[in-house]
């Protein structure tokens, strides 16, 4: 655990790729392989699962450290990261323990979540006892479920790669599945990641290829002739709005991952089903989305199944999954990502003729601008706009930019979110470098439109007072959080107003006299049972501060139900 704690504390405590691929690669050297397979497990985006709840973790510190709860709240929020706090105010240790992270993992905290309450806490006491600070924040992180640190995936691949003398595609291409929480990582799967090219060939039957992914593209329509050539260059089809996977059928066996790598085969049998009729040897790209009426349904809907465990008669035949497929990465057990794009999708198309999974439409046009205005018909359509594909790109590996528009990247040319100009009523502190300033905010538009700003500026008044909303009187109701879009600077200067405005605490999220109007754009809006509101909205963030209106302006939600039925 020491030599895991000082790697997290390396990577966190620099910004510089270069530094933090050489401290990765310094552990990797130095760790044996049972701690480095959990170390590259939990660096590239594996989720240790929460084996204590966050109130005993919080109820024991506040314990062992002789402290008030109320001592504890405000030094948490003063901290911004719940870790931080309890090892800050925990007393010193009294042992100097030196276990591995392997043996932590395996022996001590898997085995933790199924024992009773009053035996984790002896255990959790124990353990904060033989360790100093920095070993208890960690900890803490992983008994929480809570592990993070700034360290991308492609850096951990670039870190083993360097460390084996690998080519890092190859090592992103055995790394797919690592992370699945169904299957723990050992020895054997690490050895494998870092092993000769000769010894590790023989992939895995399910295994699949890293996603590549698109960029955005930037600019006017305009500008398009110029920058990319014209659309004859390019297939372009359409953006669905579902779950990015591959299906893998090897060995007479059918696979479905998700582009967060996780194996979700059991939650889509119809797809299994679909995908019985492929040759062995395919792998197809492409997108989970529930088909009614012969076209995508919003993600609101596919959302419903994501969860389930249990999947009824009823839920398939009312929520029922189809794979559209946009590429070929693997044909007969020959990888094809190095072909160009043209011949890959000629081999998809011939591959799914007559077959039951569906095949991306590709649109066809002379001009950019004849392709814009096929791209504004988006939503109709529910999608989210356009992909470009230069005819001559290979599959790459993440989302990286090769030389030139047309060197291999994809793009994706989206249509501009939905929108709304609301009001901020609640406010919580950041976390990380952002714990000492209110950033995550609670937005609400008006149940009807105001008659006036003086009527609007009444309801404020009742606000201050604490005087609940009469029914059927105008009132504000939330329907949306976000915690990004803003730059520092405004965030500061939010900040200053949430202070200063601020009627009452309620943990750490501070109610607000009204006062500042913010355009939140989102990419999607559905009903939902669970809001005040009645609806939900998808991937909200702030577009700007709207000090220019009024709050007697502010949308309402007669605003939103609008934009429900035009999605």
């Amino acid at each position: 655990m020491k030599r895991f704690s000082r790697l997290y504390a390396e990577l966190d405590a620099s910004t510089a790729t270069l530094d933090k691929v050489a401290a990765l690669r310094r552990y990797f050297a130095d760790a044996p392989p049972a701690d480095a397979a959990w170390a590259a497990y939990f660096l590239a985006g594996g989720k240790p699962r929460q084996t204590v709840p966050t109130a005993l973790l919080r109820t024991l510190a506040c314990e062992v450290s002789g402290i008030a709860d109320w001592l504890f709240e405000e030094c948490y929020q003063a901290v911004g990261d719940l870790a931080e706090t309890i090892a800050l105010v925990l007393p010193p240790a009294d042992g100097d323990g030196d276990l591995g992270l392997a043996a932590w993992v395996e022996q001590r905290l898997l085995p933790l979540r199924a024992q009773p309450a009053g035996q984790q806490a002896a255990s959790v006491r124990a353990w904060w006892r033989e360790l100093g600070a920095a070993e208890r924040f960690l900890l803490v992180k992983l008994i929480g479920g809570g592990f993070r640190v700034g360290v991308s995936k492609l850096l951990v691949q670039r870190a083993l790669a360097e460390h084996a003398g690998l080519d890092p595609q190859l090592v992103a291409q055995r790394m797919m599945g690592y992370t699945d929480a169904k299957r723990a990582p050992d020895l054997a799967r690490f050895e494998l990641l870092i092993a000769p090219p000769q010894a590790g060939s023989a992939r895995e039957a399910g295994q699949p290829y890293p996603f590549f992914l698109a960029h955005a593209v930037e600019g006017g329509v305009d500008d398009f002739e110029a920058r990319l050539g014209p659309p004859s260059q390019w297939i372009v089809e359409w953006k669905y709005d579902g779950i990015r996977a591959q299906i893998v059928k090897r060995a007479g066996q059918v696979w479905i991952w998700s582009r967060g790598e996780e194996l979700v085969t059991e939650r889509y049998p119809e797809v299994v089903e679909q995908a019985q009729a492929l040759p062995d040897g395919s792998v197809l790209d492409g997108e989970l989305l529930v088909w009614r009426d012969e076209r995508p349904a919003p993600f609101a809907l596919l959302q419903q199944r994501i969860g389930r465990k249990l999947l009824s008669k009823k839920l398939l035949a009312e929520l029922p999954v189809r794979f559209m497929a946009y590429d070929l990465l693997e044909q007969g057990g020959v990888d094809l990502r190095e072909r160009p794009q043209h011949g890959r999708r000629a081999a998809l198309e011939s591959l799914l003729q007559g077959g039951p999974l569906l095949l991306s439409p590709r649109l066809e046009a002379a001009t950019w601008q004849e392709l814009a205005a096929q791209r504004a018909g988006s939503r109709e359509r529910g999608v989210e706009g356009l992909m470009l594909k230069h005819r001559d790109a290979a599959y790459g590996s993440g989302r990286r930019k090769q030389e030139g528009l047309a060197g291999g990247t994809w793009w994706k040319w989206k249509i501009d979110p939905m929108s709304v100009d609301c009001v901020l009523v609640y406010a919580q502190r950041g976390h990380g470098r952002r714990a000492s300033l209110y950033t995550d905010y609670s937005f609400a538009v008006w149940n009807r439109p105001p008659a006036d700003a003086a009527e609007a500026q009444a309801v404020v008044e009742a606000i201050a007072a604490r005087r609940p909303a009469e029914p059927g009187a105008l009132q504000l109701v939330p329907f949306a959080k976000a915690y990004s879009g803003l730059t520092d600077d405004e965030f500061k200067e939010v900040d200053r107003v949430i202070r200063a405005s601020t009627i009452d605490k309620f943990g750490p999220v501070r109610s607000l006299r009204p006062s500042l109007v913010f355009e939140l754009g989102f990419e999607g809006i559905a009903r939902s049972g669970r809001h005040k509101s009645g609806i939900a909205v998808r991937f909200p963030r702030m577009l700007r501060l709207r000090n220019d209106k009024p709050l007697h302006e502010a949308d309402t939600l007669q605003a939103l139900e609008a934009l429900l039925f035009s999605a």
